[in-house]
């Protein structure tokens, strides 16, 4: 799994992970619409932990990807 942008409907899904100093990792979204100056991106930045990056990306993936199906 990889941190690269999805392309979902008219939304551009960018998740992302923060390494903790326990070792472990957050997850967070970027969900971006528009062009330019008319953009609009919305972060949103979740609670759980996760032991590792890859599961941190797939929860952020899964969240971002049910928002913009969504909305």
């Amino acid at each position: 799994m990889h941190n690269k942008s999805i392309e979902v409907g008219r939304y551009l899904v960018s998740p992302m992970t923060k390494p903790l100093t326990d070792g472990g990792f957050t997850a967070a979204v970027s969900i971006r619409s528009g062009n330019g100056q008319a953009s609009h991106d919305r972060v949103m930045r979740f609670v759980p932990r996760f032991d590792s990056r890859r599961a941190a990306l797939r929860y952020a993936v899964r969240e971002g990807q049910a928002w913009a199906l969504a909305h």
